[in-house]
C-alpha cells in the first residue's frame, strides 16, 4: 500500500450522507484520494476490485450486501471503517484493535481520531490484520443490536435545497391536510422548522416507539422535548416544550401517554 498517496472507497446508500462524509474527509485527511463511491453493497465489492483502495468506509446498513458481508469479501486488502447509525454502546463490539467504526452523523473530532489511527497503520507500512473471527462474531451481535426499519433522517426539500434532518434533532412532527411540519433543532439548539409530504402515520410505523409518541390525530411528539403538561376539564391537555413557545393539543384519547406528568 502506497503512503503518499492513499486511497479510499466510501460505500454509503444515502447520497447526501455519503458526500458529506467524502467532504469531512478532505478536510481532515486532504491527502487521501477518495476514488471509488458505492451505493449499495453489490457495488461496492465490484468497485473495491476495480479501484483497490487502501481503506474502505463501509456503511453497515446498505441494501445488496451489508457493510460486514462486504467486509468479508474484502478480506486483508484494505483497511476497514465502519459506519453506522447506533450509538456507542451498541458498537462495543467494534472495539476489536483491528476495525474502527463512527457513528452517525459523523463527529470531527471522532474522524479525526479514526483518521490519525488509519494514518499511522500506513506509515508504519502495517500488513492489514486477519479479520474474519471479528466479522463473524460481529454479524451475530449486530442481529440482537440492529434497529428494525427504524427512520434515523427526514429529506426535507425547501425549494431547490434538500434539508437531511437528523430524526434524534426533530422535537415533534404536525401535519395538515397537505404538508407534514418537522419541528426540529441545528447543532446550536436553535428551533427550526421543515416541511415535508410523508404522512403521519407512515412516520410513526418507522419512529421509535418509546422515543416518539402520538398525542392527537394530527401530532407526534419526542417525550425528550416534553416540559410539563397542562390538563383541562374537558379530558385534554396541552403539552408545553423546552425550548419552543407553540404548545401542541393532546388530545383525550392520548391523555394516559402523560399519565406520570
Amino acid at each position: 500500500m502506497s503512503t503518499a498517496a492513499p486511497t479510499a472507497l466510501v460505500a454509503e446508500d444515502e447520497p447526501l450522507l455519503r458526500q458529506r462524509l467524502i467532504r469531512q474527509l478532505g478536510n481532515v485527511w486532504p491527502q487521501l484520494q477518495v476514488v471509488a463511491e458505492a451505493r449499495n453493497g453489490r457495488e461496492a465489492i465490484e468497485t473495491f476490485e476495480s479501484a483497490q483502495p487502501d481503506i474502505c468506509f463501509l456503511d453497515i446498513s446498505m441494501p445488496g450486501a451489508n457493510g460486514i458481508e462486504v467486509a468479508q469479501q474484502v478480506g486483508h486488502r484494505a483497511h476497514i471503517v465502519f459506519v453506522t447509525a447506533y450509538d456507542e454502546y451498541a458498537v462495543q463490539a467494534f472495539a476489536e484493535g483491528v476495525l474502527d467504526y463512527l457513528v452517525k452523523p459523523v463527529e470531527s473530532e471522532r474522524l479525526a481520531d479514526c483518521v490519525s489511527r488509519l494514518q499511522q497503520r500506513l506509515a508504519e507500512a502495517r500488513p492489514v490484520p486477519s479479520i474474519d473471527a471479528v466479522l463473524q462474531t460481529l454479524l451475530s451481535k449486530l442481529e440482537r443490536v440492529q434497529p428494525q426499519d427504524s427512520l434515523r433522517w427526514i429529506r426535507a426539500q425547501t425549494g431547490q435545497t434538500t434539508q437531511l434532518i437528523p430524526v434524534d434533532d426533530v422535537d415533534y412532527f404536525q401535519s395538515d391536510s397537505k404538508y407534514t411540519r418537522v419541528a426540529w433543532r441545528d447543532e446550536s439548539g436553535r428551533p427550526l422548522e421543515s416541511l415535508v409530504r410523508l404522512p403521519l402515520r407512515q412516520l410513526l410505523n418507522q419512529l421509535e416507539a418509546e422515543q416518539f409518541v402520538q398525542i392527537h390525530r394530527s401530532v407526534i411528539v419526542d417525550l425528550n422535548a416534553a416540559s410539563h403538561l397542562q390538563r383541562h376539564d374537558n379530558e385534554t391537555g396541552t403539552l408545553h416544550l423546552r425550548g419552543r413557545r407553540e404548545t401542541l393539543p393532546v388530545s383525550r384519547g392520548f391523555l394516559g401517554v402523560f399519565r406520570q406528568m
